[in-house]
Order: C-alpha cells, then sequence, then structure tokens
C-alpha cells in the first residue's frame, strides 16, 4: 500500500460527540443489527468514528473481524485458569494436527513470533544466553542473512533481538555471507520468495548443508495445508492472527520444527527475559486454535461468491456515472491479501475530482470508509478491497459514491497563486515531538511556486520539494532507511522570515515546527593562494 502524497495536516479520527451505550429491554433477543450499533457506540462513546473497512487487513484500523467461534473461544478460556507452559504444549500439539506440521505456538502477533523465533535461533533454548539479550557478547550466533527484497519495516523484530543483519542481492552473496555466526536467514513470503534465483526453495537447500534455520513471514496471507513454504523448506512459517485467519488481533501463528518452536515460546511470555513485553494470555491462545479449526471448516469459495457479489452491487451502482468504468481483479493465484478487488475509474477532467481525493474525503467524514485511490496515465480511480467488508456494507458504499461522483463541479484551477515570500536559503528548524525537540536545517531553493533543496535531520540529509502560494508553503522529505521510510509533510505559512506548521508524519503522527531564517556573519578579506609548495608546515 503506497502512501499518498497528501499534504495536509488532517486529524486521522475526527472526534464524535459522547453517545451513551443504550441497554436492550430484558428479555429481548439481540440481533445483527443492534449488535453492530452496539459496537459502534461503544467507540463513539469515547469520540472514536468506526470505519467501514474497504482496504483490506491493515492493522492501524483493526486489522480483521474475529469469526464467532473465536470470540466463543476467547470468552470460555477467560473464565478459568490453566498453567500456561501447559497450555502452550496442548494448543502446539493441537495446531500440529490441524495444520500437518511438527508443531505449532501461538504468539502476541507475527512480528512477536518472528521476535521469539530470532531468539531461539540465536540462544538454542539456552536461558542463560536467553537472559542477555539483546547484548550478545561471547555468543556463537550473532547474525541473520535477509536478501534485500525481505527487507521490510517488521525486520525490527529481529533487529529487537540484538543481531547484525546482512543483506544479500544473490544467491552467491548469500553463499558467502554463510559463517559460524549465521543463525538464521530470513524471508517475507511473496513472489520472490516463491520463484526464482533467491527463492525459498533455492535458499534452504543452502541452509540445510549448513544447519541454518531459514524462517519465512507470511503475515497476510491464506494459511495452505498442508503448508506451502514448510513444504520449499522452511523451518518455521509464519502468520498473522488478525488476518486471513480472522483471530484474535493480538495473536500470531508460528508453525514448523517443534525444537526451533519450543525455544521460541521458551524466549515469550510469561517466561521472563527479553520477550516478558509480548505477553499472549489464554484467551489468545485458545482463540487462535479456534481460528485455525474455524479456517479448516470454511466456506472459502462461498466467501468468495459473497464478495463478489457486494462489488457486483456496487459496479452497478456507479457504472451509469459519466466516465465511470469498473473492473473486478480477483487474485486467485497469490496468497497474501487474497481477495477480490473493484477497481473504479474515471476522467478527471469531466468529473472534477480525483480518487484521492474521494479516498481523502470518505477517510475524514461520516460514514467513514477507508478505501484506495490514485491516478495514472490519465485516470484517477479508487479501488475497494472486499476481504473485511461486512453485511450492507456494500450499500451503504455504493450509496455514498453515487452520491459523491454524480455532484457537478467546477473544475479546479490549475493556475497557482503567485509568491508572496521567498523562501529561498539557509534555515534553522525547531521540531516539537511529543516529548523532545531537536533542531533540524532546511537548504532551499525557489523558482517562482516551486522549491526544492535539502533536509538535514539528526542523523542524514534528504532531498526536499515543494511550492509555496501567497505566503503558504507544503513542503516534503523522506527519510530513508533500510527497511524504513519516514515521509516529512511540512505544511504552514511564512511571515517576517519565520515559518510556523506542522509536519505530517503518517503513522508517526503530527509534530509542530518553527523555523527562522540563518543570517550569516562572517567577515570579508581577501584569499591569498601560494604559487607552489609550502616551504614550512
Amino acid at each position: 500500500m503506497k502512501r499518498r502524497d497528501v499534504i495536509k495536516d488532517l486529524s486521522l479520527l475526527p472526534l464524535a460527540g459522547s453517545v451513551m451505550i443504550s441497554k436492550k429491554p430484558a428479555g429481548e433477543k439481540p440481533s445483527a443489527k443492534t449488535d453492530v450499533a452496539a459496537s459502534k457506540e461503544i467507540y463513539q462513546a469515547i469520540g472514536v468514528e468506526p470505519i467501514i473497512n474497504c482496504r483490506g487487513t491493515c492493522t492501524i484500523i483493526g486489522g480483521s473481524i474475529e469469526r464467532p467461534e473465536v470470540r466463543a473461544a476467547m470468552d470460555a478460556a477467560a473464565q478459568v485458569f490453566v498453567q500456561y507452559d501447559e497450555l502452550a504444549f496442548g494448543a502446539g500439539k493441537r495446531l500440529a494436527e490441524l495444520t500437518g506440521a511438527e508443531w505449532g505456538m501461538v504468539s502476541a502477533g507475527c512480528a512477536a513470533g518472528m521476535k521469539h523465533v530470532t531468539a531461539a535461533c540465536v540462544t538454542g533454548g539456552n536461558p542463560e544466553k536467553l537472559v542477555r539479550i539483546p547484548d550478545l557478547s561471547g555468543f556463537e550466533k550473532t547474525e541473520v542473512i535477509i536478501p534485500a527484497y525481505s527487507r521490510n519495516v517488521y525486520d525490527h523484530a529481529l533487529r529487537n533481538v540484538g543481531v547484525t543483519l546482512i543483506t544479500v542481492d544473490s544467491i552467491e552473496e548469500l553463499t558467502n555471507a554463510i559463517s559460524s555466526r549465521t543463525a538464521m536467514i530470513y524471508l517475507m513470503a511473496g513472489d520472490e520468495s516463491m520463484s526464482g534465483p533467491m527463492s525459498l526453495e533455492a535458499i534452504s537447500k543452502i541452509a540445510k548443508k549448513k544447519n541454518i534455520p531459514v524462517m519465512i513471514d507470511a503475515a497476510a496471507e491464506d494459511l495452505t495445508i498442508p503448508n506451502v513454504h514448510l513444504k520449499m523448506g522452511a523451518d518455521v512459517v509464519i502468520y498473522s492472527g488478525g488476518k486471513a485467519l480472522c483471530g484474535p488481533q493480538c495473536a500470531g501463528l508460528v508453525l514448523g520444527r517443534k525444537d526451533l518452536v519450543m525455544s521460541a515460546w521458551q524466549a515469550s511470555a510469561p517466561h521472563h527475559g527479553p520477550g516478558r513485553d509480548n505477553k499472549v494470555g489464554r484467551e489468545e491462545t485458545m482463540g487462535m486454535v479456534a481460528a485455525v479449526e474455524a479456517w479448516t471448516k470454511r466456506d472459502h469459495a462461498g466467501e468468495w461468491k459473497r464478495w463478489l457479489s457486494w462489488l457486483d452491487n456496487i459496479s452497478k451502482r456507479v457504472s451509469g456515472i459519466e466516465s465511470v468504468k469498473t473492473t473486478v481483479v480477483e487474485p486467485k493465484e497469490q496468497l497474501s491479501n487474497r481477495t477480490p478487488q473493484l477497481r473504479i475509474s474515471w476522467d478527471p477532467a469531466k468529473l472534477n475530482i480525483t480518487g484521492e481525493d474521494i479516498a481523502e474525503l470518505f477517510g475524514r467524514t461520516k460514514p467513514r470508509i477507508a478505501l484506495g485511490g490514485g491516478s495514472r496515465a490519465g485516470e484517477t480511480f479508487i479501488s475497494i478491497t472486499t476481504g473485511q467488508m461486512q453485511p450492507g456494507d456494500d450499500k451503504v458504499v455504493a450509496d455514498r459514491l453515487v452520491e459523491v461522483l454524480s455532484q457537478k463541479r467546477t473544475p479546479q484551477k490549475s493556475e497557482m497563486v503567485a509568491a508572496a515570500v521567498s523562501l529561498k536559503g539557509h534555515w534553522e528548524a525547531t521540531i516539537e515531538f511529543f516529548s523532545s525537540k531537536s533542531t533540524h536545517t532546511l537548504m532551499i531553493e525557489q523558482d517562482g511556486n516551486w522549491l526544492q533543496g535539502s533536509h538535514k535531520g539528526e542523523f542524514s540529509v534528504r532531498e526536499l520539494l515543494g511550492t509555496v502560494e501567497g505566503n503558504e508553503f507544503k513542503m516534503r522529505s523522506t527519510d530513508r532507511q533500510p527497511g524504513d521510510a519516514i515521509t516529512f509533510l511540512f505544511s504552514g505559512t511564512v511571515k517576517d522570515d519565520v515559518m510556523t506548521g506542522s509536519i505530517y508524519m503518517g503513522e508517526y503522527m503530527t509534530a509542530k515546527f518553527t523555523a527562522k531564517k540563518y543570517k550569516f556573519k562572517y567577515k570579508r578579506e581577501k584569499i591569498f593562494i601560494p604559487s607552489g609548495p609550502p616551504l614550512a608546515t
């Protein structure tokens, strides 16, 4: 999912008025409709407006809706006490029976499972080593090899153990990188891991000869039985509970070699050590077992058919609008985020609105709807993903789309308001984060409305681009690190050589900043250049 270049400072969750949760009269049976209303009210009561999810299993809006079997199992599990090691053994055995893997484990999310498996590979189940993490001084195994295509924001889970990541670009580099220090090889599931010169199968053949475990992150994938990744040579595969499985949002599913999975369990809560902060409860454990059991019984073909019917309903409603075209994409071969998607496109010059505009509008106004939006090759579009839509959502989404796309709008002016200020120069910026301040430097060149230059943060220098209209500016820079990217979207005003405004940082929320143009003070003097080599030093 690509981040849109929206240079706006908008609240991610506009507050609604406080709403008291209504109680049903005695004896009245609950209905799906009243349950949904009560679910919305519990959030609205604290000023949070719920969202219709047409975006997929995104953690930041809740991942997935837990299945009834999962909620029932969690509620039942919460009523009694059990010994957690006994629970882990029972759950591991049952998960193995259900999936065909050698053993199973429930973790506090996919990333936590990755962390625990990494710790297992570093310690070998030795608690004397475990309690020293992340200080790996004196450890034999301290490195993890990752193909460049697998570097991602989630490999922080591995780095939290203290290992050194070795990034490789070819199978030859991977072979040469293997040493006595190699604890594990990590792959993110995807096209590159399924085929090609650096596939899981190719890598696992090399790894097995060296007795090096291979872990694969399949967080958003459908669970395959027998497991495709274990068959291709992975030692451990990890899934998110709160995605395709529709299990507990705060749980993960770890499958694979029993010795490694048991060492991973030892490295997780309730045991003390570096994994104590990744606690998984008895409720999530039994909810995850229930989710896997439900997965083996679910009518997947029926779900797919129902999803397509919702997209068909929306498509029929919007197809009569000028220039609107609809296409259904069915990614049947892929495993990750496997769900039908509706792409609705149109000529932005005729409707005078873009897909980005609609995605932003729907995300910030009631009824709140999360969907994708973009532009390409003269067309603009929105995308609707079905996997986490609920019954009735298709009508709400269709009504909203027809309303917005049918509105008559005047063409947006393409001319920019002339710049009334100059941002050219060297600026010293003070950024106010939640609990600290940081000094950054902005070097800006200006050509009319257009800005370019550099943004120096505390650790790196990156390109800065933007615009200025009147005395209002918008600028963007991105700090890129292996596996990570933080985009800074500056917006504000300039007066008397002082910028004031905010910095929207996406998932890292918003900071305030002020910047003052630096006035250089220096002594003017001529420079003398000697005509030959020095005669003294």
